[in-house]
């Protein structure tokens, strides 16, 4: 039931100015209207549950605590609100602009403490001031709209889930490293007037300079135009691929500050991304999440984002975007919260005492994050590193995986963590443990190999990370005893049906007679195209020496079609049951987080309709077959 505190007592008065006064647009009123209007305030409790009818109400709502969710009639989400944010304001601009608003349904997801005010006499209190009326409503719906709203438009969807390809600026400035400042500045004016150069040296893209690097580090710094280019460029800069999605390019900018992105291609620089391309003209809710994360100070801050991550995946998973976007998606809102962790760690432990690498592994090294994954992770250090740094580290480590706790990720259970020593080395013993695995590959060390398989930098030192994937590419090259393992172990694992077309389902404990989506089918996917994949590279490795170290497995996917290892009608096929099986997952993961349920694997079979049904079974006896090709392939 709902309770209402009906006498407001004057000591309130004080506590409820100081929590409006921080959030906007409340902290644009003057002290005594601020003062007067959170006297008007009524405080209400709401129980987890609780519907909160707007239709008769006339009520602004603003959270002190807890958080709510709204919903078209349809049920689609329209947004998740928390602390310090509003609702009701739809009925202000009605009443504004004598226009209808969209109905929408608010039901509370967390226990919630709100400040409720009446539309009339906020409108009331601030009619003789029409500049702060004008000023509120103004704010009032612009903070509206940047909350939690996560329903884009198709627009928004097609520009920011498109490849980088398809939108790029192929106009660039291309420049020698041995061109003089001042040649390189005509060069960007005369060719383009473009706002950036890139620099190359010997075929090689090395730098890239911009209009205000030339303000900045030239004309502020009094450096002479005859100089050489390179004295003054930016070495090394961000870049992204033709393929990667528009939503990287936008997130790199958010992470970084950075506002020009070169696209490379086999190391060529073939365009450039821009925020006016993007984030000037377009919103989308993940990149201004991780915009926040970057931002955010203390751990409790950090914590509070959960809400935003889940309303997210809620979001991509209702719009029925592709799986890889949303296992991309999600991966970079976890690559953000590591970062800002590890950040956050050094800032409050002191500088780290020498080189490191974070990375991830698992499911978040593939990127194909959903809203269960778990912390899977290590840290490769310096090979000077000492016990005394070791440490350090450690304590680094264990302020990451509580703070990832804190914030929704679950921590490992098998431990694979950088928290648990064996994961936090320097690189020298990281290299001998896959020399042990690649020599000695029984089953309790392929479990650990097959964790760190995928693996993928995170922050710190790359080449650290770089030089461990080389060594494990090595331990590959003529090693058909390790690649007969893998293969053996991925075939441990069956299928959940039965000769005669039944399923077979857990049988014991809190989820009986349920299918295991995850071991029953995806795991088992994953595994086989890894083991093609680690063959594959085994063989590219030896002829060339070098290779790009694909986790993802549509990826590793495409690539074992373009060098034959498939037929196209095996790429095709293990493809769709990927990316079938994958959907069901997310779309049963929704379905409990909008039901207030902890989203698992765990799905009972009569919930499945009759088209998914007959689709998963042939998709499970798709993955047997391709077990048999495995088997007498390798085993």
């Amino acid at each position: 039931m709902t309770r209402v505190i009906i006498d407001m007592s004057e000591t309130l008065i004080p506590n409820i100015v100081e929590f409006m006064g921080a959030v906007d647009p409340f902290d644009k009123l003057n002290p005594k209207t601020l003062r007067d209007v959170a006297g008007m305030i009524t405080i209400r409790y709401f129980g987890k549950g609780e519907v909160i009818d707007l239709q008769e109400s006339d009520q602004l709502y603003l959270l002190r605590t807890g958080a709510v969710e709204q919903r078209n009639l349809d049920g689609t989400l329209r947004a998740k609100l928390a602390a310090e944010d509003f609702f009701g304001f739809s009925r202000l601009t009605q009443q504004e602009t004598n226009t209808a608003s969209d109905p929408y349904t608010i039901t509370v997801i967390e226990d919630a403490l709100i400040y409720c005010l009446s539309i009339n006499a906020l409108l009331a209190k601030l009619n003789d001031q029409p500049n702060a009326l004008a000023h509120f409503a103004s704010h009032a719906q612009s903070r509206l709209r940047s909350g939690l709203n996560v329903v884009w438009s198709q627009h928004e969807k097609g520009l920011f889930f498109k490849p980088i390809m398809d939108v790029l600026n192929p106009h660039i400035v291309l420049v020698e490293s041995t061109q003089t400042i001042q040649a390189v500045a005509k060069a960007m004016h005369v060719s383009t007037n473009s706002s950036c150069a890139f620099i190359m040296q010997n075929n090689e893209f090395i730098g890239l300079i911009t209009d205000k690097d030339m303000t900045k580090r030239v004309v502020a710094e009094g450096i002479a135009i005859t100089e050489n280019i390179a004295v003054v460029m930016t070495k090394t800069p961000y870049s992204v691929k033709r393929e990667d999605l528009v939503i990287t390019a936008a997130s790199l900018m958010m992470q970084h500050g950075i506002k020009n992105i070169p696209v490379v291609d086999n190391g060529v620089p073939i365009g450039l991304i821009t925020p006016s391309d993007l984030v000037q003209n377009h919103r989308i809710q993940a990149i201004f999440l991780i915009d926040k994360i970057n931002k955010i100070e203390r751990l409790d801050q950090l914590a509070k984002l959960t809400i935003e991550r889940q309303a997210i995946f809620e979001a991509l998973v209702e719009a029925k975007v592709t799986v890889s976007v949303i296992g991309q998606v999600m991966a970079m809102i976890m690559d953000a919260y590591n970062r800002r962790l590890v950040m956050m760690a050094e800032a409050y432990l002191g500088a780290a005492p020498c080189e490191y690498c974070w990375i991830v592994a698992g499911s978040h090294a593939r990127n194909e994050v959903h809203m269960l994954s778990d912390q899977d992770n290590a840290l490769i250090l310096a090979n000077d590193a000492t016990d005394t740094d070791k440490v350090y580290f450690h304590h680094l480590a264990m302020y990451v995986s509580k703070g990832m706790a804190l914030c929704g990720y679950e921590l490992c259970r098998g431990r694979l963590m950088a928290v648990t020593h064996k994961w936090c080395q320097p690189l020298a013993v990281w290299k001998a443990h896959y020399q042990k695995w690649a020599v000695n590959p029984e089953y309790d060390l392929l479990l650990e190999m097959s964790v760190f398989l995928d693996m993928r930098y995170v922050t710190g030192n790359q080449q650290l990370v770089d030089e461990l994937q080389a060594c494990m590419c090595k331990q590959l090259v003529h090693n058909a005893r390790l690649i007969s393992a893998l293969a053996r172990n991925t075939l441990v694992q069956k299928t959940p049906l039965s000769i005669f077309r039944n399923w077979v389902l857990v049988k014991e404990g809190e989820n009986a007679n349920t299918l295991d989506i995850k071991s029953a089918a995806l795991s088992i996917i994953v595994n086989l195209v890894r083991v093609q994949y680690l063959q594959l590279l085994s063989q590219l490795y030896s002829a060339e020496g070098s290779v790009v170290y694909k986790t993802n497995t549509e990826e590793r996917l495409q690539a074992l079609f373009e060098h034959n290892v498939i037929n196209k009608a095996t790429f095709k096929d293990l493809l769709a049951a990927f990316q079938f099986i994958s959907q069901i997952r997310y779309s049963h993961q929704l379905q409990a987080l909008q039901q207030g349920k902890i989203p698992n694997n765990h799905i009972n079979p009569n919930a499945f309709n009759s088209f998914e049904r007959t689709h998963l079974r042939e998709t499970f006896k798709l993955i047997t077959s391709y077990q048999e090709v495995i088997k007498m392939k390798f085993c």
